[in-house]
């Protein structure tokens, strides 16, 4: 075989060539002919992005049985809201609206643990050599970075970042660990019904036992999701993953930045995981039509579910605007969610989540 120009070359370290996987063969997971003299030749069949069915099973068929079924591999959670507002999976037109608008947030092994997501442009992470633990910045944040991340290393005007990474550099996968990511989830779920997701009291069980020594712990007890206290500020809510098409018939995704505010309203997501009355709620920009440039009525039951979704800001702090005394919350209605704040794009079921009496001041 003739020598390759460097543009030809695929970007293979010498250090992966010492590791396990840089011991195996490249068809081992690639495919192509191993045998072919010539690059057309020894292409053929050839697989870019390995799928963990046909590359990753003979080492780690634990984990792929389970990440087979995994949120982030088959986006149940896409699924089931989608489903709740009318969305039939069967229609092929719904399929490809969702193929197109929603399946760009797919993850496979390989892009968590070799290279860049194809959603945040691709590109090998480190010569090809294999990342046990996801690079922060390079895989959770180069697709989460938009919202969560900003929020986590307080990009967000009016807000601290939070905490945990402001104090101690503290990373994603110390909450987010491998069962979450790895874990299969049973159709129907969301990240918040999961036993898998993380949640405050897993480091903080003195809060929920009563045993933290803080007053407003004991008062407010489990009634309060925690984040309603321990957000520092303005948060960014759902920006462009809704889908349109301009006069030229050309694909588009929206994009809407004015999005950075929350309220505190009813949880409408309850489970044995997130049993808190009053939880923090962020506004997506979901509408009744917003799919109606692939065909009409794809959502025929969408005001099944709120258009104000559960949210869990990454902007902890322990002192924040609203818990410098009791009546930095109480007496200030504005932070509750009201019927002016559902807009004209809300679902009947935004109505099911307005706090109807906000607490008055102390």
């Amino acid at each position: 075989m003739p020598p390759l120009e460097a543009w030809e070359k695929v970007l293979v370290s010498s250090d992966f060539l010492n590791t396990t996987h840089g011991k195996l063969s490249c068809t081992t997971c690639h495919g192509g002919v191993a045998s072919a003299t010539e690059k057309d030749a020894a292409h053929q069949g050839i697989v870019k992005d390995p799928n963990a069915g046909t590359a990753c099973t003979a080492c780690h068929a634990d984990i792929v049985k389970t990440s087979a079924d995994s949120m982030h591999n088959n986006l149940t959670g896409f699924k089931t809201v989608l489903s709740q507002r009318g969305g039939d999976f069967s229609n092929p037109v719904l399929v490809k609206a969702f193929n197109m608008s929603c399946n760009g947030c797919h993850a496979s092994c390989g892009q968590c643990h070799v290279s860049r997501p194809s959603y945040a442009g691709g590109g090998l992470l480190s010569g090809h050599t294999f990342k046990k633990q996801a690079s922060q910045n390079d895989t959770c944040t180069a697709c989460h970075g938009a919202r969560v991340g900003a929020d986590y290393y307080g990009e967000i005007a009016g807000a601290s970042g939070d905490v945990h990474y402001m104090k101690g550099g503290m990373p994603c996968v110390k909450c987010h660990t491998d069962a979450e990511f790895h874990g299969a989830v049973q159709p129907g779920a969301t990240r918040y019904t999961t036993a898998t997701g993380p949640t405050c009291s897993s480091c903080h069980p003195e809060v929920l036992a009563g045993t933290s020594g803080i007053t407003q712990h004991a008062i407010h007890g489990n009634k309060l999701d925690c984040q309603v206290c321990h957000s520092s500020g303005n948060y960014k809510g759902c920006a462009n993953c809704h889908a349109g098409v301009d006069d030229k018939g050309l694909y588009y995704r929206t994009t809407d930045p004015t999005l950075f505010t929350f309220k505190i309203g009813l949880n409408p997501s309850k489970s044995t995981e997130h049993p808190a009355d009053y939880v923090l709620l962020r506004k997506i920009p979901t509408t009744e039509t917003m799919l109606d440039s692939f065909g009409t009525n794809l959502l025929p039951n969408f005001d099944a579910v709120s258009t104000w979704k559960y949210t869990t800001p990454h902007n902890i702090q322990r002192i924040t605007p609203q818990n410098q005394s009791c009546n930095s919350c109480h007496g200030h209605p504005e932070l509750f969610l009201s019927t002016g704040d559902l807009g004209t794009t809300a679902s009947e079921a935004d109505q099911k989540l307005i706090v109807p009496n906000p607490p008055g001041k102390q």
